[in-house]
């Protein structure tokens, strides 16, 4: 049962996930998975509530972004199939993996994640073409956003915008829009996974992914607002922090 004293924690830390969630593309698992094990709930239970707070942020800034009618329609469908498929199948594997080790995990996509985010000024011609000419690579990202869901409760943005607008060559606006498409299919795929498996905490999930809604739905409508140096540097401060902490949890449950 959750203590009324972590209520109003969870509502403030929601905000904030929520508003990085919209901005950046990345679903706040970032925020929850971390928040949640500082609430000392067990890694596996902690990442599986994650992902269920992560379904109604990354619904509210694929709304936001649908509305405005920037989502491109192929390459959502690709993206997002793929993610919802390898979520599915991940989501049942991660409860055969020792807890240090999927915080190990986590660690080493911080680490790499944060030297590979660039920005990549492109005009919307160029984006489709480059979107043309990657259609298959964008399937794979997908799948590894499904990994990133179903094995660490995270919804992959932060793998997906450096990869998209890194090695695919997308521009940053762009590859944030694609990543909140395939953050809501594989949350939702491993959330429905999870609650099969019952290792979740519903109310945590609902109460800290409703509350980020909010502010998602709110910086998701204004991204062309934000420089994309900006969003690059967000991306990888937050993947440095995020690196250090998940290095030092699985350290301690390691040596435990």
């Amino acid at each position: 049962m959750l203590p009324w004293w972590d209520i109003p924690l969870l509502i403030g830390l929601g905000l904030f996930a929520g508003g990085l969630a919209g901005l950046l593309g990345i679903g706040g698992g970032l925020i929850f998975a971390p928040l949640l094990l500082w609430l000392n709930l067990p890694p596996h239970q902690a990442l599986a509530t994650s992902s269920f707070a992560i379904v109604p942020t990354a619904l509210a800034g694929l709304v936001a972004h649908l509305r405005s009618g920037s989502l491109p329609l192929r390459s959502s469908v690709v993206i997002g199939g793929a993610a919802f498929g390898s979520a599915l199948l991940f989501g049942g594997l991660a409860g055969l993996v020792s807890g240090w080790i999927l915080l190990a995990m986590q660690t080493l996509i911080y680490v790499v994640l944060a030297f590979v985010v660039r920005d990549r000024p492109a005009s919307e011609e160029s984006a489709e073409q480059c979107e043309d000419q990657a259609i298959g690579w964008l399937g794979g990202v997908g799948c590894i956003a499904g990994w990133t869901a179903g094995m660490l409760g995270l919804g992959g943005g932060l793998v997906m915008v450096p990869l998209m607008s890194g090695p695919l060559g997308l521009p940053i606006h762009r590859a944030v829009r694609l990543s909140t498409v395939a953050v809501f299919c594989s949350a939702t795929a491993a959330s429905l996974q999870f609650l099969h498996e019952s290792r979740e905490v519903p109310f945590m999930g609902l109460l800290l992914g409703g509350v980020a809604a909010i502010a998602a739905q709110s910086t998701a409508s204004r991204l062309d607002q934000f420089d994309a140096t900006l969003l690059v540097r967000l991306l990888r401060g937050l993947a440095i922090v995020l690196a250090i902490d998940s290095c030092r949890r699985a350290l301690h449950l390691l040596m435990a």
